[in-house]
Formats: structure tokens, sequence, C-alpha cells
């Protein structure tokens, strides 16, 4: 092989080196640039499953909220609760929705699922595995939607609820309540007694 030829061979192989480091860049930044799609579930659990669950994770506050498809304020509110899970989620937060329709009504659970998918709900959803009359009794409600939140031992905090019907609960409070957190205040906001 003579010095012309080696020379054209080096430089095609420097050519073919600098395109394939090329294409892994490009490669890489497309795949930095797409972020991880995440699946929207739906969790069939038991109440006290439930509360073993949000404990495990060990958040200093875990916020809930309580909704089903049969109803419509719930529906009209939940944006309210990813929009902060995008705003305060993985800040010593974690978000999470116990969805109350009917298990064992297929049509349903698909129902809940689909809009939970349509909401981009990307946090922990709940299916309470119970009759809708122990999961209110459970959760200690008449009336949805509710929002609990939750210490890092799984013990209630703070709720906000409707069972004072001259203070109803608005989910700005709940984000008062979020950002109070934060703020290492006392989380004092919208905060409604449990039943008698």
């Amino acid at each position: 092989m003579n010095a012309i030829t080696r020379l054209r061979l080096g430089a095609g192989l420097a050519l073919v080196g600098s395109l394939f480091a090329a294409g892994l860049e490009v490669a890489s930044d497309r795949a930095m640039a797409a972020p991880a799609e995440t699946e929207v579930k739906l969790d069939t659990v038991k109440f006290d499953v439930m509360i073993k669950r949000i404990a495990s994770k060990r958040a200093q506050l875990t916020v809930v909220d309580a909704w089903a498809t049969w109803c419509g304020p719930c529906k009209e509110n939940f944006p309210h609760l990813v929009e902060m899970n995008k705003k305060y989620g993985g800040k010593e937060i974690n978000f999470a929705s116990i969805c109350l329709d009917d298990p064992t009504k297929p049509k349903k659970v698909t129902e809940a699922l689909d809009f939970l998918k349509g909401a981009k709900a990307e946090f922990t959803n709940y299916l309470l595995d119970e009759s809708q009359d122990d999961a209110f009794e459970k959760l200690d409600i008449s009336a949805i939607p509710a929002v609990f939140m939750f210490g890092p031992d799984g013990k209630e905090i703070r709720r906000f609820t409707l069972e004072d019907v001259n203070n109803q609960f608005t989910y700005d409070q709940v984000e008062t309540a979020v950002k109070e957190f934060l703020d290492g205040k006392p989380m004092t906001t919208g905060v409604a007694p449990k039943r008698k």
C-alpha cells in the first residue's frame, strides 16, 4: 500500500468515525429531549393497604384527592391536583387520588382509568376496593370531592371536605396549605373538621 492510498484510507476512516460520532450525539440528544412517558394506572386496594402504601413512601406530606366519575365537581376540580403535582411533586410531597367508583363494575373502572389518562394523572391513583358506604365511612366523609393530607407515618394531618355547608373548601386553599408546608409554616387554611 503506497503513502497516498494510506492517506486516503486514513481520511476515509476519520470521516466515517466523525459521522458515526455525530450520529451518536444526535441520537443521544433526541433521547434526552424526549421525556419518558409515565404510565397512568389505577391500583385497586383496600383502605388499610392504601394507608400503608402512603406511609411506606415516607414523603413528608402526601396530598390525596377523593373523587369519582359520577361526581361532576370532582372531575371539574381534578386538574388542580394534576397542576399541583407538576408544581410541587417531588419536593418532599407526593400526590395521589382515591377513586370511589364501584370496583365490581368493569365499565366504571375503565371510565375512571380513561379519565385519569385524559387528565394526565401521573401519580399514584387508587381505586378503593370497598363498598361506597364503607369507603365514605372509612374516609369519615359524606360527600366528595374531599382532599386529605397525610404525614410520613400515614396519619392524617389535614382534611378539606364539604361537611360544613357554610365553609366549602376550594383547591386554592389546598394549594395554600401545600405552600405553607413547603415554607415550614403550620397549615391552617381551609381545614374542615372530621364528622362527629
